[in-house]
């Protein structure tokens, strides 16, 4: 049997919603998707599951609903924003030992903070550099967060650079690399944190986005992005160690950035989030990290800012 897959396009067709919608899904993992070359591919099995989710709820009788245990419905937070290692790790070792399910939407930073801002998330990852001030992320918090109340925890700092093939067989040195002819590029997407220093980079180097063979094609995460490198498919990326090691590629260092995560407080989830925020400072958590090459967590759970209110301190 020939497995069909479908563009974007196609599968704007069949639901009947725009094509912009289904890159939306795409990007919050509600939709499974695949590239060949730079074209986004959903396969027909894909599609089916999809529907087969959105038709379940309306199957099932609204009491059933109440068969949960009261204590996995109380501890859950929505996470969004860049993805990272370390917030995977983070993921399945809440789950596991301390039965907190985190719900995470890779999204990028900027869309992450602004999930939050919404109230669509509890919990942003955010690693975004201001060019203005050349620091990170307390700038873009404090502009959207007036009233709210929240609180920012470092998770770690990275290091950040070019991404190469192993043995750096293009003698890529540079910024100004990227502008050779013979250098294909892979990029990250608009509003992630590594995006968000790229471009501060190529403006400070005089360098024209046009003159990247590449530029225009994004990925989603850091391994996704250095897995083109590992395939022949691109010479040099924009990311951070840890993926360049999960591969065996070269890197070359180029700035050291913060990444933090934010909490926005509610009445729903401050129970919640402080048993997270007490994992996050505990030995337990620390001592559970491993291969942590590109990582520095020296700061690991230091409270960077947090809201005046009383509410809003943590007492961990």
């Amino acid at each position: 049997m020939e497995l069909k897959a479908y563009t974007p396009d196609e599968v704007a067709r069949i639901f009947q919603i725009s094509k912009h919608t289904v890159y939306e899904m795409i990007k919050r993992g509600e939709l499974q998707a695949f590239k060949i070359g730079n074209k986004m591919r959903i396969e027909h099995d894909e599609i089916e599951r999809y529907k087969g989710s959105m038709k379940a709820p309306a199957r099932k009788p609204a009491p059933e609903q109440p068969q949960q245990p009261a204590a996995s419905k109380q501890f859950q937070a929505r996470l969004a924003g860049s993805h990272d290692f370390l917030v995977e790790h983070l993921v399945k070792e809440t789950a596991s030992a301390q039965g907190l399910q985190i719900q995470p939407t890779y999204i990028g930073s900027l869309e992450g903070l602004m999930m939050l801002y919404r109230g669509q998330a509890d919990i942003a990852a955010m690693h975004l550099l201001d060019p203005a001030s050349q620091q990170y992320n307390l700038p873009f918090i404090h502009q959207l967060f007036v009233y709210e109340t929240i609180s920012v925890m470092r998770l770690a700092s990275r290091e950040q650079g070019f991404i190469v093939a192993k043995g750096n067989p293009k003698g890529i040195r540079g910024f100004s690399d990227l502008a050779r002819t013979d250098i294909r590029f892979i990029n990250r997407q608009k509003g992630s944190g590594t995006r968000f220093l790229l471009d501060s980079k190529l403006l400070a180097n005089g360098i024209a986005p046009a003159d990247i063979n590449g530029y225009e094609n994004e990925e989603w995460t850091h391994l996704s992005t250095a897995s083109h490198i590992s395939r022949g498919a691109a010479d040099a990326a924009f990311g951070i160690r840890s993926a360049a090691s999960h591969l065996g590629l070269d890197f070359i260092p180029v700035a050291k950035e913060q990444f933090d995560l934010v909490f926005r407080w509610t009445d729903e989830n401050r129970e919640t989030l402080r048993k997270l925020a007490s994992f996050l400072q505990s030995e337990e958590f620390k001592t559970s990290l491993s291969n942590l090459e590109g990582y520095d967590i020296s700061e690991l759970g230091k409270m960077i800012y947090e809201t005046t209110q009383p509410e809003a301190t943590l007492n961990v």
